[in-house]
């Protein structure tokens, strides 16, 4: 049976691809000449300069309306992108042809999380940058269609007053969520069992928006050969290259490395490490209103990492700085949403989840995308589960969890 008339498909996890007027029209002049900006490298591909770093466009981004064989990771020019990867008008028309009412976009340049400002050498400016990708978001991107886009923002993360006052500036516009690394601590910044995030957590429960938690917003790429670097400075792997670089025949670089394909096939596991760092980090009990979106996930992981932890918990809260009372899939099961593209084992098991803890995904124009049959797949996928269960999935548990209501 196909999803009924009156359930609409919210998407927790788009993207956008900023074209360069997002910076160009609102950051104050003095910011201009080392703020984000298009040039055209000698390949004649659009890559994005900030300061003294250059930031190539992959093409795994921005592939919607291409067949997997028309895939590759080399980097693109705008008009090699359908117009609804940076027109907001446009991707309207792509969400009805998709069957998809509403969706909630991540940036593309800045990172998930905003770690390209993050890094900027003037701190002023990368505020300046954060604060104009937001006015963006939710004065022009998200304002040509109220009801179908979800206000998502970003925040600085190198000074937590700032970002709690970000915070609570882009609530009182109407944001309705914000993205936060999966992990601070590749980032050089606190983990999460640190109370240094503490005034934040406050700022995020007094507004009640949640915080959404994509895979790989911490900068950390899952898999042992890729991450060989990350995880030993000294081994072999140091010299590993982006995943672009790879496709290029006259790169220069190790030759033993995994292909990406190996990475993108673990990329859940970051956020089953970010779920068990918070459901054990003391600060759910302190915090009791928080809310966190675990953007591209997957969910059929979720119940077992919920029993793994649990029995940890069980045989080693004795002796360590750990809740002695509280269970910790408790916490995970009142504190996190779980966020699916396709997720068949996941669908079975969302009793244990819960269904009221579910919620769908398009990823609309990156590789796992569904586009142009995101309804179509999604109602397939959930011929076997009443109408009342797949109308939560679908579209209620989003409506609650941004506080989104119905136009």
């Amino acid at each position: 049976m196909p999803l009924q008339d009156h359930m609409q498909i919210i998407s927790v996890d788009d993207h956008l691809i900023e074209h360069p007027r997002v910076f160009s029209d609102r950051l104050p002049k003095k910011f201009l000449q080392e703020g984000p900006r298009i040039v055209e490298d000698e390949q004649g591909c659009h890559v994005w300069h900030m300061e003294d770093k250059v930031f190539p466009y992959i093409g795994l981004n921005a592939v919607a309306g291409k067949s997997p064989e028309q895939f590759g990771l080399e980097p693109l020019r705008f008009e090699d992108m359908i117009p609804g990867c940076y027109d907001p008008a446009a991707r309207v028309k792509d969400m009805d042809l998709d069957g998809v009412q509403a969706a909630c976009c991540f940036p593309s340049f800045p990172g998930f999380g905003g770690r390209v400002f993050l890094r900027a050498n003037d701190k002023d400016l990368g505020l300046a940058c954060i604060k104009a990708w937001n006015d963006f978001n939710i004065d022009e991107w998200c304002a040509t269609a109220p009801d179908r886009y979800v206000p998502l923002s970003i925040l600085p993360l190198w000074d937590v007053d700032l970002a709690a006052a970000e915070l609570r500036r882009v609530a009182a516009k109407g944001s309705r969520t914000v993205s936060f690394p999966d992990s601070p601590v590749p980032l050089g910044l606190p983990s999460f069992h640190s109370d240094h995030w503490g005034p934040l957590w406050d700022a995020f429960e007094e507004t009640g928006i949640p915080v959404s938690l994509h895979f790989g917003s911490g900068s950390f790429v899952p898999g042992f050969s890729a991450s060989a670097a990350a995880l030993a400075p000294n081994a072999s792997g140091k010299e590993y290259q982006s995943v672009s670089a790879r496709y290029d025949p006259a790169a220069k670089g190790p030759k033993d490395e995994a292909p990406t394909a190996a990475s993108f096939a673990v990329y859940a596991t970051n956020l089953m490490w970010t779920t068990v760092d918070l459901a054990l980090s003391g600060q759910l009990q302190k915090h009791p209103g928080l809310k966190f979106m675990l953007a591209e996930g997957g969910i059929g992981w979720l119940p077992y990492i919920s029993e793994r932890v649990d029995n940890v918990w069980q045989q080693h809260r004795h002796y360590q700085a750990i809740d002695f009372d509280t269970r910790p899939s408790d916490l995970i099961r009142k504190h996190f949403w779980g966020c699916y593209i396709s997720d068949e084992f996941g669908l079975k098991n969302r009793h244990e989840i819960g269904v009221d803890r579910i919620c769908v995904e398009v990823d609309y124009p990156h590789s796992d995308s569904m586009w142009p049959n995101s309804r179509k797949i999604i109602a397939e996928s959930l011929l076997q589960v009443p109408d009342d269960e797949a109308h939560r999935i679908v579209e209620l548990n989003a409506r609650d969890v941004f506080n989104f209501p119905r136009v």
